[in-house]
C-alpha cells in the first residue's frame, strides 16, 4: 500500500500560475507518486492518505493533473484500449464477457489505469482512426477467440504492447489462453463413459452483431478449416476426437433462445441424439428449455452439457459443464499489461479448467 508521512508541509508561497501535483504532494506530506495514484483512484493508496491529498488539492484550488501535460511528461496516457468482439450493448449481454471485463478492470484499476472500449467488428479499412490515433498505452484484445488480424498492422504501428485473451495469435501478442480443448475433451469423454453414442453439438455462432436462424445439421468436422475462431474450432475438434460421427448445428445467435432453436433442429429429427454438447452454458440452458417444451426429460431421455461455468439463476438444475476462470483470465491480462508497460517481457499464460458434474447428464435411455 502506498502511504505518506504524517506531517504536512505548508503551501508554497510566492509562486504564480496553476498549482501542480508536486505542490499538492508537498502540502499533504506525501510523495508526488502517491498523490498521483490518489487522483487516479488507485486502491494502493489508503483512505486517510487520499483524504489528505484531496484536502490539500482543495486548499490549493488544484483540479487534477493536466491530461496533456501529464501524458507528455510520462510518455503515457494512463489508458488501456480494450478491443471487444461486438458493439458494447451486445458484448455486455454475455456473462462471459462481463466476468472477463470485471477481472480485467479490477487488475488495471489497481495500478491506476483507465480503460477505453473499442468495438472491433469493423475491418481496418472501414474504420482505421480509433486504432491509429486514440491515446492509449496498450491494447487488450478481449474478443472471445475472434482473431481480428486486420487490426494488428495499425496497432503495431503505434508501438504499444498488445495482450490477447484467446487471440489474436501472433508473435507480438502476449496471450492469456484457456485449456478449451482439454476441458471439452474431458467433458466429451465423460459423456462417452456414460454410454452415449448418438451425440449432437450446438456450435457457437461464427457471425457477429446480428441474429439469424440456426444452421443446418452437418457432420461435426464439416468445413473445420474455414472456422477462424480458434475457441469454436478447438472445442469442436475436441468433441470430434471422442465422437467422430457427431452432428452439429450452428446457433443463430448467442442467447438462450438461439440455443433452444438449434436444439430443436437436433431433437425433431427422426433419430434424435441422446446427448447434446453445447459450446457454452447459455446455449445449453436453451437446449434444456427446448427439451422441456418438447416433453423430453433431462437427463432421463437427454443429457445436456455446457462450457464456461457461468451462473444462470433461472435454470432450475445444476448444469454439467466445464468451469473456466473468467475473472481470473481478465486479471491475468491486466497483470501482463502492467508487466509489459514496466518494460518486462512476460510469457503468455495457459489457465486450467475444471470439469463440474451436474444433474443434466445420465446414462442414455435403454436400447440407445
Amino acid at each position: 500500500m502506498a502511504t505518506g508521512t504524517s506531517g504536512a508541509s505548508p503551501a508554497p508561497s510566492g509562486r504564480k500560475g496553476r498549482a501542480t501535483i508536486a505542490d499538492v504532494a508537498a502540502r499533504a506530506g506525501v510523495s508526488t507518486s502517491t498523490a498521483s495514484l490518489a487522483f487516479r483512484g488507485s486502491e494502493r493508496v489508503r483512505d486517510a492518505t487520499r483524504d489528505r491529498v484531496f484536502t490539500a488539492a482543495t486548499a490549493l484550488d488544484y483540479r487534477g493533473p493536466h491530461p496533456v501535460a501529464s501524458s507528455l511528461r510520462r510518455g503515457r496516457t494512463g489508458i488501456v484500449g480494450i478491443v471487444i468482439a461486438e458493439r458494447v450493448g451486445l458484448a455486455f449481454q454475455n456473462p462471459v464477457a462481463l466476468a472477463t471485463m470485471d477481472g480485467l478492470s479490477e487488475s488495471l484499476e489497481s495500478v491506476g489505469y483507465g480503460q477505453l472500449l473499442l468495438p472491433g467488428r469493423a475491418t481496418i479499412r472501414e474504420r482505421p482512426e480509433p486504432f491509429g490515433s486514440l491515446p492509449v498505452d496498450a491494447i487488450v484484445f478481449a474478443t472471445r477467440g475472434e482473431e481480428f488480424d486486420g487490426l494488428l498492422p495499425t496497432v503495431r504501428a503505434r508501438g504499444v504492447p498488445m495482450v490477447g485473451i484467446e487471440g489474436p495469435h501472433a508473435d507480438d501478442v502476449t496471450l492469456v489462453e484457456v485449456d478449451d480443448r482439454g476441458g471439452m475433451r474431458r467433458l466429451a469423454e465423460q459423456v462417452a463413459a456414460l454410454g452415449h453414442r448418438d451425440v449432437g453439438v450446438i456450435m457457437r455462432t461464427t457471425e457477429l452483431g446480428h441474429s439469424r436462424g440456426p444452421g443446418p445439421i452437418e457432420p461435426i468436422t464439416a468445413g473445420m478449416t474455414t472456422i477462424a475462431n480458434r475457441t469454436i474450432h478447438g472445442r469442436l475438434d475436441a468433441v470430434a476426437r471422442v465422437f467422430p460421427h457427431a452432428l452439429r448445428v450452428e446457433a443463430g445467435g448467442r442467447d438462450a433462445a438461439a440455443g433452444a432453436e438449434a436444439a430443436r433442429v437436433l431433437l425433431t429429427r427422426p433419430r434424435r441424439p441422446t446427448a447434446i454438447l453445447a459450446q457454452n452454458d447459455i446455449l445449453a440452458a436453451g437446449a434444456i428449455a427446448a427439451a422441456d417444451a418438447l416433453g423430453i426429460r433431462v437427463p432421463e431421455e437427454l443429457s445436456v452439457t455446457g462450457f464456461d461455468g457461468v451462473e444462470i439463476p433461472w435454470l432450475d438444475r445444476q448444469l454439467t459443464t466445464v468451469r473456466q476462470p473468467l475473472r481470473g483470465r481478465g486479471r491475468a491480462a491486466g497483470r501482463l499489461v502492467g508487466e509489459l508497460l514496466e518494460g518486462g517481457t512476460p510469457d503468455g499464460v495457459m489457465l486450467p479448467v475444471e470439469l463440474v458434474p451436474g444433474t443434466t447428464t445420465a446414462r442414455p435411455p435403454r436400447g440407445r
